[in-house]
């Protein structure tokens, strides 16, 4: 991952103060019973873990870059398995732990194409054969503002084209759906949808969702 201390300063100060608003589709996961291994990477405060665990799925972990996230987490739902990932993108798990990996809003936070792949190699390390795989992340938004943000940052930077900087200092993506679709080399996509969620910096925003399974 391309300057690790860069994003892990941010999402230890202003990041860990954020809300998350990706929402999950139960229905996707009408399948996976409801004692399957299931890891939530990027997990921030616990979110999605505790509608997991409300939901009755009782098996759930996850990480985070953020101590500090991973510590508002603890306060918050002090009954949920959650760890620091001290060397991003590599889990202290062995091959094929989990039946069930959730990836809610970090490809947003990986903005180099590199560090893309080696996190979803990571991933289809830890996932068991047939394991599903549920992505949220954000999509290329069509308004001026986001347009004019994305061509400044790639002249400048030669970076992807929707790659660009916050006005609190986050380095982030967003994604045209072919290029979250070209990461699953390895997975078959079951499933895909556009949602609205609200930005971490409190903007409406398009968002897409995709459930694949690993081959």
């Amino acid at each position: 991952m391309k300057d690790p201390g860069r994003q892990v300063t941010y999402w230890d100060t202003v990041g860990a103060e954020k809300t998350f608003t990706h929402p999950v589709d139960l229905g996707w996961l009408t399948t996976v019973d409801p004692e399957a291994r299931i890891l939530d990477y990027g997990c921030g405060y616990g979110r999605v873990m505790a509608e997991l665990s409300q939901r009755g799925f009782s098996d759930v972990s996850g990480v985070d870059l953020s101590s500090a996230l991973i510590a508002r987490g603890r306060r918050l739902h002090p009954d949920l398995r959650l760890a620091v990932l001290e060397s991003p993108p590599d889990l202290p798990y062995p091959s094929a732990s989990f039946e069930v990996v959730l990836l809610f809003a970090v490809l947003t936070c990986v903005p180099d194409d590199d560090a893309q792949r080696a996190l979803l190699a990571e991933l289809v390390r830890v996932l068991v054969p047939g394991g599903l795989l549920y992505i949220s992340d954000m999509l290329l938004q069509d308004d001026e503002r986001n347009r004019d943000r994305y061509a400044a940052y790639a002249r400048r930077f030669g970076t992807p084209y929707g790659v660009f900087a916050t006005g609190d200092g986050a380095v982030v993506r967003h994604h045209d759906t072919a290029e979250l679709r070209a990461l699953l080399t390895a997975f078959d996509l079951m499933e895909e949808r556009q949602t609205s969620v609200v930005t971490m910096n409190d903007h409406p925003a398009r968002a897409v969702q995709l459930l694949a399974r690993k081959r």
